[in-house]
């Protein structure tokens, strides 16, 4: 999971963007896909696909396996950037990509701009990134399926950020303006400002803590607590007013542990305060003070995806996908399908 590196980007052949295609496919039934699969849903000759394979390897886009049974290639994360990017830049959103903005534990941040010359923020979820086993249970998106790829979760992960950020928005809520996303990307609008946790010194610290606890109660009022609301996730601009960030960890006022992360929530706010800037206040939100106005959590149902996410989220079989593209025009509709 290192840096994104674009430079290859522009020198890839339509056939290398069909073999990436074919390995993510095939990895909807395969762990590790072999190169005879490859070669089929490609539409290439053996030969000529596994040199694509190897110059893909090369350049760290996917990876070799080979076990007892069976032998193949697996998408990583260096594919399956290139795959969303080729996407974003396929529908005109993106046309270029600057410098890394930030890391998290669970994505990468890049500035990005789009062919107007317009700059937009790019992130990419990244799960899996850290060692820790138990996502796959603190996270809903895979409901109760067993095997996870990291790269599934990643992308149902950016599905779901997408789908209440968008929905935010349109309420009138602080976050930023959600421009398109593809697999695990997410572009959206550029944020002037810093996180909380860079912050220093404030000219009304009561201000802003009332700001920020009304956020909370807004939200929830709305029927969705962040649940990750801390100042990590929350952006200060030069008027000291708030932006909320990171919605992959949302989840529902009707949850049987709501009130739990409501008041998590809530002390992760008093707690930065009271120690950043020395300032305690008596007053803050509970649960029992909730009063639903919204039901932004089933408007926004299984756990983040409208209906239309939902839609696109089902890869058709590869039985249907089979025999393989014909044409350019057929692969270049199948590069926007996603795993699983």
């Amino acid at each position: 999971m290192g840096k994104l590196n674009v430079v290859v980007l522009r020198y890839l052949s339509r056939d290398d963007f069909r073999v990436l295609t074919a390995v993510e496919m095939g990895m909807k039934n395969h762990e590790i896909v072999p190169v005879s699969l490859l070669s089929s849903i490609a539409s290439l000759k053996h030969g000529g696909c596994n040199k694509i394979l190897r110059e893909l390897v090369k350049h760290k886009l996917v990876t070799y396996e080979r076990t007892k049974t069976v032998q193949g290639y697996r998408l990583n994360y260096g594919g399956y950037d290139y795959l969303a990017l080729k996407t974003l830049c396929s529908r005109e959103v993106l046309m270029s990509v600057g410098n890394q903005m930030g890391v998290g534990k669970e994505s990468d941040i890049y500035i990005v701009a789009s062919p107007e010359g317009e700059q937009y923020a790019l992130k990419l979820h990244r799960l899996g990134r850290t060692s820790f086993r138990n996502l796959k249970n603190k996270r809903d998106y895979h409901k109760h399926r067993k095997n996870m790829s990291w790269l599934y979760l990643s992308r149902l992960s950016a599905m779901k950020e997408f789908a209440y950020m968008k929905a935010l928005y349109d309420r009138g809520f602080p976050v930023p303006k959600p421009v398109d996303y593809n697999r695990h990307a997410v572009v959206m609008e550029l944020i002037n400002g810093y996180p909380l946790c860079q912050v220093r010194e404030l000219q009304d610290p009561p201000a802003l803590y009332n700001e920020v606890m009304e956020l909370i109660v807004k939200l929830a009022n709305h029927g969705l607590i962040h649940g990750d609301f801390n100042e990590f996730n929350l952006m200060l601009d030069d008027q000291d007013h708030v932006t909320m960030i990171d919605f992959p960890q949302m989840v529902s006022t009707s949850h049987p542990n709501a009130e739990w992360y409501f008041d998590r929530d809530v002390k992760c706010v008093r707690d930065f305060f009271a120690k950043r800037f020395n300032y305690e206040s008596e007053l803050y939100p509970t649960f029992k003070d909730i009063r639903r106005s919204c039901s932004l959590d089933v408007e926004i149902s299984a756990s983040g995806f409208t209906k239309d996410l939902e839609r696109d989220a089902a890869l058709l079989p590869l039985c249907q996908i089979m025999p393989a593209f014909k044409n350019a025009e057929e692969t270049s509709k199948v590069s926007e399908c996603v795993l699983f």
